[in-house]
């Protein structure tokens, strides 16, 4: 798979194509902020009182599949995986990691700063798409354990959501039943996105330009991964 990659590399990046996809994505990454809360979703969770299990459902479901840096990473997991026992195990790892942190991080009051936490999360979707261009095989000679890097990385997206969650004060009224809707709205958004996702890679894996167009895809991936980082950093810089 790498010695595909190594013979097409050059032919990818003299394509127009991939210049303008690049370039749009990138400013498309660059307007939007890591696990956002929409003003009119954290007015609503300021306002309501009690337990509100479908409302929580929804906006979780809402996050999942709305959330980029989600689908990204979700997207460079399973990018090589051709068997749904696979695929099952990693996507299961990643909502072990994500709902853990994120519950646990509300429930206790456990905040990061919110730069630094999705500067982290950017270079997770960085991880996973140099691990799929096989870059740590070629510069240190051994593939990372890449069932444990899906469950750390699992960890700080749930740490992130749980940090923005924070800025708004949830009641405590209903709040454990509120996170576990919430966590279940995630789950069943990742679970539309991942849908999509593998019906796409399904019918882009018979072309016969799949692993040529592979390359290209996974380095764009990486460079938003890069661009979101920076975006991060440059915000708790200014802040700071």
């Amino acid at each position: 798979m790498t010695a595909v990659f190594r013979d097409t590399r050059r032919a990818a990046l003299r394509r127009p194509l991939f210049l303008t996809t690049l370039i749009l994505l990138a400013l498309g990454a660059t307007q939007a902020a890591a696990h956002n809360v929409t003003e009119g979703d954290a007015g609503y969770i300021q306002e309501i009182w009690g337990v509100n299990i479908i409302p929580f459902m929804y906006l979780g479901a809402k996050h999942m599949v709305t959330g980029y840096d989600h689908i990204l990473f979700l997207l460079g997991v399973v990018f090589f995986l051709y068997k749904m026992r696979d695929v099952g195990i990693y996507v299961s790892l990643f909502a072990i990691g994500h709902s853990t942190t994120m519950l646990l991080g509300v429930w206790f009051g456990w905040g990061i700063n919110a730069y630094v936490i999705d500067a982290i999360i950017g270079l997770s979707v960085v991880y996973k798409a140099l691990d799929n261009l096989g870059a740590y095989q070629r510069w240190f000679g051994f593939q990372p354990n890449t069932k444990l890097a899906t469950l750390i990385f699992g960890f700080f997206h749930g740490t992130g959501l749980a940090t923005k969650i924070l800025d708004y004060d949830i009641a405590s009224e209903g709040l454990l039943a509120n996170l576990l809707a919430f966590n279940v709205g995630v789950e069943l958004g990742q679970l539309m996105a991942l849908a999509v996702i593998l019906i796409v890679m399904g019918f882009w894996r018979r072309s016969p330009r799949f692993f040529a167009q592979a390359y290209t895809a996974n380095v764009i991936m990486m460079t938003l991964g890069f661009i979101l980082t920076g975006y991060q950093l440059t915000g708790l810089f200014v802040a700071a």
